[in-house]
């Protein structure tokens, strides 16, 4: 029955380590769930009954150690890989996946540069920057009435595109950018660059970069005097754990941000019984993207099993025109390998806990 059986391995890679571990444990979580679930359903791929397996690995955030770990995926002929987590990382790890002919799916990227580089192997299930720092500068003018914007970005791949377009959205529906300043994603002191900002006297600040500097900013502010500024953010910043970083500094309303992704009304019900089967099974409540890794994997075996091949050169055209009902919405790529028609969702926070606002595309 051994020659029977075929081994699928399948990479994931996340910052399970450092200051984004609360991000990169969630997204390793969804992975986990979609390859029991999937060992659990006696697959055949081929005429083969199909064992898959996960090979974990951490990248900690840090681009150099993204290509260390990718090239050990490669060496161990993963199948598929399914990260990495941010923009710094997926970047430079995607040319050793794409020299190698293996198909990445990225559940949270969002800068577009990942898709730009014109790599077949390379895809997203989720919206990119241009859309979603675009939405949000349109927000922040149209439904939140500002007009003087303090901008601050953390000068990391991610931190830069998303401020970039934002200002792009925000110039469009009339608003200004008053003072930019500048941090790093290690920062934990801000007193030089807020005193700067709250001289220029904005209606708004949007920070480009992670909870993990957002949440320190925010307990900052408070003790500046600023507490009441609103604050807007993309992805990095929309989860529940800034309300934990700012140590309660946080005001209810006071913070607004986009998800990159998001269902519709009618596909609430399967995201809430995922939802309630990872706390269930991790102790913990879903901080954004574990839904979009989880249908980044079905949607690879999907390929896999249509090709009737594991084989990443046999699947990847299939993967490329692929249509898989996620538990996200409908997965299909452009040319890119962008997703397809993707929507996003605007949160504000309230009693320290993410309230959606709106979905939107």
């Amino acid at each position: 029955m051994a020659a029977d059986q075929l081994t699928v391995k399948i990479g994931h890679v996340a910052a399970v380590s450092g200051p984004l571990s609360y991000f990169g444990k969630d997204n390793e979580n969804g992975a986990r769930m979609a390859i029991d679930e999937l060992n659990s359903r006696n697959i055949t791929i081929g005429g083969k009954k199909a064992k898959f397996v996960l090979l974990a690995e951490d990248d900690a955030g840090e681009p150099r150690l993204a290509t260390v770990v990718a090239q050990k995926l490669v060496d161990a002929k993963v199948n598929a890989v399914i990260g990495h987590e941010t923009s710094g990382t997926s970047i430079p790890a995607s040319k050793i996946y794409h020299d190698a002919g293996i198909p990445e799916i990225s559940a949270a990227t969002t800068s577009p540069k990942y898709t730009e580089q014109g790599f077949n192997t390379t895809f997203r299930v989720v919206v990119n920057d241009k859309q979603l720092g675009r939405t949000l500068g349109r927000y922040a003018v149209k439904d939140m009435k500002a007009k003087r914007v303090a901008l601050i970005d953390d000068r990391t791949a991610y931190g830069q595109g998303i401020a970039a377009e934002f200002v792009k959205g925000l110039q469009e529906a009339g608003g200004a950018i008053v003072t930019k300043e500048y941090t790093d994603d290690k920062k934990t002191e801000f007193g030089a660059i807020l005193t700067k900002v709250r001289a220029s006297n904005p209606d708004l600040i949007f920070f480009g970069g992670m909870s993990a500097v957002a949440g320190p900013m925010l307990h900052q502010m408070k003790a500046l005097g600023m507490g009441k500024l609103r604050f807007i953010g993309g992805d990095g910043i929309c989860s529940d754990e800034i309300a934990t970083l700012s140590q309660g500094a946080m005001s209810d309303g006071q913070v607004v941000c986009a998800e990159a992704g998001g269902i519709e009304d009618s596909a609430k019900a399967g995201l809430e019984k995922f939802n309630a089967n990872y706390k269930k099974r991790f102790g913990i409540d879903v901080q954004i993207y574990a839904p979009y890794v989880y249908d980044s994997i079905m949607t690879i075996v999907e390929a896999m099993v249509k090709a009737g091949s594991a084989e990443p050169a046999k699947y990847l055209p299939v993967l490329a025109q692929i249509r898989h009902s996620g538990l996200t919405g409908l997965i299909a790529f452009d040319q890119r390998g962008d997703i397809r028609d993707g929507t996003l969702t605007l949160y504000t926070f309230k009693n320290g806990h993410r309230t959606r606002i709106a979905v939107t595309k």
